[in-house]
């Protein structure tokens, strides 16, 4: 069978030309069949995104510096797969987070999901792997996960997260430490204008009993953790819905959680008068404590209250928190939300095994910082990883041009030969475009004097070396 152009296939005289699915079947008047492949449009499904270099390399070093802080902490690396079978993933965020899933049968005609989170498979983990792992574990992972959902600023249905957790004990010094993990990750990856809001299920669950409520919790705080989204009035007119999807409780009632919400002041004053007006609880006063304890050791360890700030508002919407929640927002940007957030579960794993596993954790998102640092105008720039171009002048010299490529490359510095003999001209305008801030141009002349040239692209000055001297002089161009 033959094949021919489009436009081959749409000269008048000769051809009809009929579309039949992906292919354009073209009749030739004097006889014979072609198939001409029509175009596809290259396009992205709604709420996925696409990774260019300049967003791609900023990235990569996000999780090279997530890897540092995790490990300073004794985090080790895990991986679970993206699919688990379906009744692994159910049921353990919520129903709104059912409803999320992307759900389907593989070729076995199996019930299959992607992951929506990177904490629920590891709770099946934990259950299958903890005989030979040991108890406390500290675990991070890092990789996609997807959501369903609407799509808006910063938020996707394909996205990244960074995960850190420790699971087999409910001390409160693995709670703690997850505060300290959050703050020194900010710092790591160059952000100071943020602040990470703190609250505790047991506190919240204690007040909603004070209120009678205690058995309305679940859908009442997954409607509360709606507060910054839909607003207070759209919170309530939720919380009177019907019963078990909403709270169904009566519009006092929801003034009464709301009001609990919004008791603001100092993280002390917030504690004092929750231990005073409900003292009587014993769940809200172990949420109390475990919150007086973090705090204390969290300003003993530089973190400051501007940094640190009791929400009673905040819940975190997941079902299966059951202590210490955490939230992370930008000052900058609060409209984004919040770019890393978690809390304590202690009762997950129990779904895949008689054994106790508590556990508490936290979640970087990192495409929805990424998109914040757009926003923002904070994300680095970078058109290449190299550091250094070396031009390519003359095709005799190739030997020694990537000769001096290998010599830097075992100093620990990325180089790129340019792989075309071109004017001088051409291969600048690319240096400056990707970004180098080195150039190291050696044409024929220079080689047979066994000499180089070193050009700063940052300060547009130049120098001459001989060619033993260049990775002193590289690295010192770089580091000055």
């Amino acid at each position: 069978m033959q094949v021919q152009s489009q436009q081959q296939a749409a000269e008048p005289r000769h051809w009809r030309a009929y579309h039949y699915g992906e292919y354009q079947v073209v009749f030739r008047l004097l006889g014979g069949i072609f198939l001409v492949a029509n175009l596809i449009e290259p396009r992205t499904l709604k709420g996925f995104r696409d990774y260019p270099p300049e967003l791609m390399m900023p990235r990569e070093r996000m999780l090279e510096k997530a890897r540092k802080v995790f490990r300073s902490y004794g985090f080790a690396p895990i991986d679970t797969p993206a699919l688990e079978y379906t009744e692994i993933l159910l049921g353990k965020g919520g129903e709104e987070s059912d409803r999320l899933i992307y759900r389907f049968k593989d070729h076995g005609d199996r019930d299959v999901a992607l992951r929506f989170d990177l904490t629920v498979p590891f709770a099946r983990f934990a259950a299958q792997y903890i005989g030979q792992l040991g108890t406390p574990f500290k675990r991070y992972a890092m990789g996609p996960v997807w959501r369903g959902e609407n799509t808006s600023a910063g938020r996707y249905r394909e996205f990244w997260q960074c995960d850190f957790d420790t699971i087999g004990t409910q001390s409160n010094a693995a709670d703690i430490e997850i505060v300290l993990v959050i703050h020194d990750l900010m710092f790591e990856l160059g952000l100071e204008r943020f602040r990470i809001r703190l609250n505790n299920r047991l506190l919240l669950n204690g007040l909603l009993t004070s209120l009678g409520l205690g058995d309305r919790a679940v859908p009442l705080l997954r409607s509360l953790d709606k507060l910054e989204k839909i607003g207070s009035e759209g919170v309530k007119a939720e919380m009177i819905q019907p019963f078990p999807r909403h709270a169904g409780i009566t519009p006092e009632q929801a003034d009464q959680v709301l009001a609990l919400a919004s008791i603001t002041g100092s993280n002390a004053e917030i504690l004092d008068r929750i231990e005073r007006d409900f003292a009587t609880q014993p769940q809200t006063m172990e949420g109390v404590r475990r919150l007086r304890e973090l705090l204390a050791v969290a300003e003993h360890c530089g973190i400051t209250e501007d940094r640190l700030r009791l929400d009673l508002s905040i819940c975190r919407g997941l079902d299966y928190y059951t202590g210490t929640i955490y939230e992370t927002t930008l000052l900058d940007l609060p409209k984004i939300g919040s770019v890393c957030s978690g809390g304590r579960y202690d009762n997950l794993a129990g779904l895949y095994t008689k054994q106790s596993l508590p556990g508490v954790g936290a979640s970087l998102g990192l495409d929805r910082l990424i998109a914040a640092l757009e926003e923002l105008n904070l994300l680095e720039k970078m058109g290449t990883p190299a550091s250094v171009l070396i031009a390519n002048f003359w095709d005799q010299a190739l030997p020694q041009y990537f000769a001096f490529a290998q010599q830097l490359r075992r100093a620990g510095i990325g180089v790129e030969v340019y792989p075309e003999t071109k004017k001088l001209k051409a291969q600048l305008q690319y240096a400056l475009h990707k970004g180098f801030p080195l150039m190291i141009i050696a044409g024929e002349d220079e080689c047979r004097a066994q000499t180089v040239t070193v050009k700063n692209l940052k300060t547009q000055t130049q120098q001459t070396i001989a060619q033993p001297e260049l990775v002193a002089v590289v690295q010192k161009e770089l580091h000055a």
